[in-house]
């Protein structure tokens, strides 16, 4: 039986540019062996129904039909990436049975429980979904000095276009996890981080983390939304949503 970790982190983003935005708000994120069954509080689904949890169909291809941690060995076995020994999923579970994760990743590891590559599952509001598939040319193991690049092709916000590139960091740490994304593009550029302790799930932490936050994904969706809105009244320009790129992942 395996684990599973809650992250109770935070949250910050900064955009640079014509129009400047900031904000920072908590957030709880739980990461878990994708493949292994689960020790963990009666509270927690997996794949079944609980106060929060985590279901395959969720991650790992289209929205709502996942396929798991199946998913992301086919996409490694595609592009003849080494078969990792061990698939982990950091995510945003299920509140009530409602989920929206703008980010998730997937984390390979071989024999030795080094990381080899990530894949960032990042979703938009409008139902759409792409991976980017993070790793070392040399296929090395990724370290918390790594800088990782990736092209956007994916619409994620409307007041951003879709061009320029991403920058990956990646400290996973046993005790506390930590993800930069630097974005820089036509509007500018935009910050991106998740940071927090890494602690194993409990009943009483989980019960803590909802009466802290009990709208889960709900409360993220409107937080997305507000921010939204500042940024329109700040004078930044609407672009309508475009559809996902063909091709689920790239790097």
């Amino acid at each position: 039986m395996s684990r599973v970790d809650h992250i109770a982190g935070h949250t910050w983003h900064g955009r640079k540019g014509a129009v400047e935005n900031a904000f920072r708000y908590g957030i709880d994120y739980v990461m878990l062996d994708a493949e292994a069954e689960v020790s963990a509080p009666r509270l927690f689904g997996r794949n079944r129904r609980g106060l929060v949890g985590i279901r395959d169909l969720d991650h790992g291809g289209a929205p709502g039909a996942g396929r798991g941690a199946a998913w992301v060995r086919e996409v490694l076995r595609v592009r003849e990436l080494p078969d990792p020994a061990r698939i982990e999923l950091l995510a945003q579970p299920r509140m009530l049975g409602h989920v929206f994760n703008p980010v998730s990743f997937w984390i390979c590891r071989d024999a030795d429980e080094d990381v080899r590559v990530i894949i960032a599952e990042v979703g938009n509001t409008y139902g759409g979904r792409h991976s980017y598939l993070c790793h070392r040319d040399d296929l090395a193991p990724i370290t918390a000095e790594d800088r990782i690049n990736a092209a956007k092709i994916f619409y994620v916000s409307p007041f951003q276009q879709i061009d320029g590139g991403y920058e990956f960091r990646f400290d996973l740490r046993d005790d506390r996890i930590g993800i930069w994304i630097d974005y820089t593009g036509g509007e500018g550029r935009l910050i991106a981080t998740l940071v927090g302790a890494r602690k194993r799930l409990t009943t009483r932490g989980l019960i803590a983390a909802f009466l802290r936050r009990p709208f889960g994904s709900r409360r993220v969706l409107a937080l997305i939304h507000w921010q939204a809105l500042k940024l329109w009244w700040k004078g930044a320009t609407f672009r309508p949503p475009e559809p996902s790129p063909a091709k689920e992942v790239s790097r």
